[in-house]
């Protein structure tokens, strides 16, 4: 029977990265997954100036042209009317997350990775810190890491649902005709495109992503809000579409349990406002995996979530900041202040561009949102009293 120091359960961005930086720090590493690598993934493949950041620090990876597509152009949308386009903002990168997520699994691998993708888990045994896999093949552990995903089994072990019903997200994406872009081909935005949510647009050199998110609970017809998006972009609808569930912004406050820890989506690490997660996913799994080390160093293995808690508080603080901000954007109620703000404001599309790529964080945005927010509803509501009383 195999025994591992750490079992990372999902082989994503958060687990590869687990793994990685669990082999660095020389713990004996299994990775595993259903899939085998390269698999098909629901996901626009926006990569952040914050994100490639963690890419650096964990993978040493670059933002290699064969892989990435670097756009520095956004335009932006509300009911199929312009909203303003930004140029020259601060890089983001598209990528397919068919290429991504096997770079990131073979660095896992060649990094020292037991390989166990391809495997489906058919017991998991958090009392006897025993994995039992479809094979019939029996791994133990020291520290477990469920690094999968949104529908995360190690998450439903714990805490007996993988997320808050209540506060889930949901995706619907398709891959549409290339749109041959050039490096100023902008990224499209479109707010409201679904109730407590947006849609977007990510022209790339193979196909064009396209697709709509928002909360579960308030689309109860996505694919509806889909059909009438692909045609506001005048897209054929014949392409194969997915869906998604997304943890938008109900984040675990503890993530984990003594020596089980979620990392990435299976934490509902998530942005609640742009449904970005590769980033958090990143930089969480390395943190667990540290977390895991150190406990293990210490012959402590049930410290592991003590050790990680404090670690992500950053993030969480993150999130919880965005949760707040986010009824300023896709509250119905305040639909039309923040269209006739946002299109008037360089300054708030410029905040937007700044999170996006990593040179300003949420809990600034919130105080700075703070002290403009009474003086631009003051001024929103002088241009509707002029435009009424015409």
């Amino acid at each position: 029977m195999p025994h591992f120091d750490l079992v990372i359960l999902g082989a994503g961005p958060a687990g590869a990265s687990a793994a990685v930086t669990a082999r660095k720090k020389g713990l004996s590493v299994a990775l595993i997954d259903k899939a085998r690598f390269p698999r098909p993934k629901l996901c626009g493949g926006l990569i952040t100036g914050r994100c490639a950041t963690h890419l650096r620090d964990v993978f040493n990876l670059d933002i290699d042209p064969q892989l990435f597509e670097t756009r520095r152009n956004f335009e932006f949308f509300m009911d199929g009317k312009p909203l303003g386009r930004l140029d020259g903002v601060p890089p983001t990168h598209l990528t397919m997350r068919w290429d991504f997520d096997q770079l990131l699994v073979a660095k896992a691998l060649a990094a020292g990775a037991a390989d166990y993708t391809g495997q489906r888990v058919e017991t998991l045994d958090l009392e006897a810190n025993r994995i039992i896999l479809q094979s019939g093949e029996t791994l133990d552990y020291t520290c477990l890491i469920g690094a999968d995903g949104v529908q995360s089994i190690v998450a439903r072990a714990l805490f007996g649902d993988p997320f808050d019903k209540s506060r889930v997200g949901f995706a619907l994406e398709i891959e549409a005709p290339s749109q041959a872009p050039t490096p100023d081909t902008p990224i499209r935005i479109d707010f409201a495109a679904a109730d407590w949510g947006y849609g977007w647009s990510f022209p790339k050199r193979g196909s064009t992503t396209i697709g709509l998110g928002g909360l579960h609970d308030k689309n109860p017809d996505m694919k509806g809000h889909l059909a009438r998006y692909l045609d506001t972009l005048h897209t054929g609808q014949d392409a194969r579409v997915k869906g998604h569930f997304l943890p938008f912004g109900g984040y675990r406050s503890v993530p984990g349990r003594t020596n089980v820890l979620l990392a990435g989506d299976a934490a509902g690490f998530v942005d609640p406002i742009t449904g970005e997660g590769i980033g958090h996913a990143i930089q969480s799994g390395a943190l667990a995996a540290t977390a895991a080390a150190d406990a293990i160093a210490a012959g402590r293995p049930d410290t592991a979530l003590a050790l990680y808690r404090p670690k992500t508080r950053p993030i969480r603080t993150a999130l919880r900041s965005a949760r707040l901000l986010r009824p300023v954007i896709f509250s119905p109620a305040l639909k039309p202040f923040f269209a006739s703000t946002f299109r008037a404001s360089r300054t708030l599309k410029r905040d937007y561009m700044h999170l996006l790529s990593g040179d300003a964080e949420y809990p600034q945005l919130l105080a700075r949102t703070a002290l403009r927010l009474p003086r631009a509803a003051l001024r929103w509501a002088l241009r509707r009293k002029r435009s009424v009383s015409r």
